[in-house]
């Protein structure tokens, strides 16, 4: 697993052996680079069910002011801030451990201020996303504008809109689908 982009292109991360966390292939990253555009400078990221925190750090090295990332798994949480620290992003990543099928952390002091570009991508196959839209689409938790990156399997069907989000592009790759969102459906 390496970054595609940015200031660390080819940077090499730790991963998790085995199955048990799905990161965001090289190719995909890519292509959802290639949509958002190769410049993030000033965006504030938060990434959800971050995994390994590729899509994060990957945002960070395309310029991004820095990154929230939540994910429910101990390791995943430990991987990330190693990977953090491996990219020298120590500074500019936190890590929040939270069960987003429960809701954001919107609570947390990590959560203050707004996320110009959310990712969210969570285990396939599940029924964890369209809570996770509605409570980014109805709170107080994305800038204007601001664009959600939705990653699931191919196979699953997605909302046109919730709330002030709105589909703006679908890309599928592989076994993997691409969504964009867009606050009130304007592309960003």
């Amino acid at each position: 697993m390496r970054i595609t982009g940015g200031e660390l292109r080819g940077r090499h991360l730790a991963h998790f052996k085995g199955s048990r966390i799905r990161p965001t292939s090289d190719r995909v990253r890519e292509a959802i680079f290639s949509l958002l555009g190769q410049d993030l400078s000033g965006v504030r990221v938060l990434d959800l069910f971050a995994g390994t925190g590729i899509l994060g750090i990957e945002a960070i090295s395309r310029g991004a002011q820095g990154a929230v990332f939540v994910d429910h798994s101990h390791e995943s949480l430990r991987l990330i801030r190693r990977n953090l620290v491996l990219c020298g992003y120590g500074g500019l990543g936190r890590v929040f451990q939270k069960d987003l099928t429960r809701g954001l952390p919107r609570r947390s002091v990590l959560m203050k201020g707004r996320f110009d570009l959310v990712f969210v991508d969570p285990p396939y196959r599940r029924d964890f996303l369209p809570p996770v839209l509605e409570d980014l689409a109805v709170g107080d938790i994305l800038a204007s504008p601001a664009t959600v990156v939705v990653e699931v399997s191919k196979e699953d069907e997605l909302p046109e809109g919730r709330g002030t989000l709105i589909l703006v592009k679908t890309r599928t790759y592989g076994d993997t689908k691409i969504c964009i969102y867009a606050q009130d459906g304007m592309e960003t």
